[in-house]
């Protein structure tokens, strides 16, 4: 790999997403942190969009999927992983994509801050 990374890191988005009947009512925050590893040489040199990834299309893919309701948050990180693999531009020159999803509260019976899964590819 190059080395070159772009993160896009704390986007919060209010979802519905657990097992329990009463996560699909209430909701609550989720952190979304997306890294990805792509050649930066060319956008670093020329000051063009067009050879880059552009944030904006990686925060409407994270807000798009994690608006749609999962038991699991690996699925969501799945989803969206796979979607910024196939929907970005210059797809073929990612050479990974890391999605971090975190959850405040989780509700496992005990004192827990946050569950936080993560999924490369």
């Amino acid at each position: 790999m190059t080395g070159h990374r772009i993160d896009v890191l704390g986007q919060r988005f209010f979802a519905h997403h657990g097992c329990l009947p009463e996560e699909a009512i209430i909701g609550q925050e989720y952190l979304v942190d997306v890294k990805v590893w792509i050649d930066l040489t060319q956008s670093a040199e020329s000051d063009d969009l067009d050879q880059t990834v552009d944030y904006v299309d990686v925060h409407r893919i994270c807000a798009r999927e994690m608006a749609i309701r999962s038991k699991l948050v690996e699925h969501v990180a799945g989803r969206i992983l796979k979607a910024l693999r196939q929907e970005l531009p210059l797809t073929e020159a990612i050479e990974q994509v890391e999605v971090t999803i975190t959850k405040f509260a989780p509700p496992i019976g005990g004192d827990c801050q946050r569950i936080t899964v993560t999924l490369q590819g």
